[in-house]
């Protein structure tokens, strides 16, 4: 490869970095309103409804024991369901077990949430840093979600001479057209994601 095609080959891969940041940074808004939307529309929303009943609930106590009784047992209904809610969407944000768990148990239980199962086999080695974790549990996710209901994964993980390398592979089509996240969010931790219908091959750095 002479200067100039080197010279061509940089731009490009300078170029590559700017577009994928730009996604990143997009992406990242997008799931900020979305997370906004749904603090409002869902969370906020129930909490306004349980205070009001509650209020319901205070003033019928004396006059219509019934009454109240069947209010307060609505609202622990309304009340499990938010907690439920805002379960779901803290698991969207980050969940809690990739941290407290690892990678394995969180994937499990992203499956469990989609009514799919996974095969999980991580080689013995250095634990995964959270941030090349994330991106793995992420990227099994998306596989996940675009699956749907009653699909099976396999997640395999390995570790060798600093760099960790990844596959996901799923028992359906996916069908073209992969969302740019899921490589978006590996290269931006210096690694490289590869994507065909059924599987994504991956590699990332291990040291971060």
């Amino acid at each position: 490869m002479d200067e100039v095609d080197e010279l061509d080959e940089l731009r490009r891969e300078v170029a590559e970095l700017r577009a994928s940041r730009q996604r990143l940074a997009l992406a990242a808004d997008d799931e900020r309103r979305s997370f906004e939307r749904a603090l409002h529309d869902g969370l906020q929303q129930q909490l306004v409804g349980l205070a009001a009943n509650l209020e319901l609930a205070a003033a019928s106590v004396d006059s219509d024991p019934a009454a109240t009784a069947s209010l307060l047992a609505a609202m622990r209904r309304d009340l499990q369901e938010a907690i439920e809610d805002t379960r779901t969407l803290a698991q969207q944000m980050y969940p809690p077990l990739l941290e407290a768990g690892g990678l394995a148990p969180a994937l499990r239980e992203a499956a469990a949430r989609a009514d799919a199962t996974v095969a999980i086999d991580v080689a013995s080695g250095p634990a995964l840093s959270q941030e090349i974790a994330g991106a793995i549990y992420f990227c099994c996710a998306d596989a996940i979600e675009r699956a749907g209901a009653g699909a099976s994964t396999t997640v395999s993980v390995r570790t060798d001479k600093g760099t960790v390398s990844f596959e996901i592979a799923i028992d359906r089509d996916l069908g073209s057209g992969w969302p740019t996240s899921s490589r978006d969010r590996v290269e931006a931790l210096g690694g490289s994601l590869g994507v065909d219908r059924t599987r994504l091959v991956g590699s990332l750095p291990g040291s971060r």
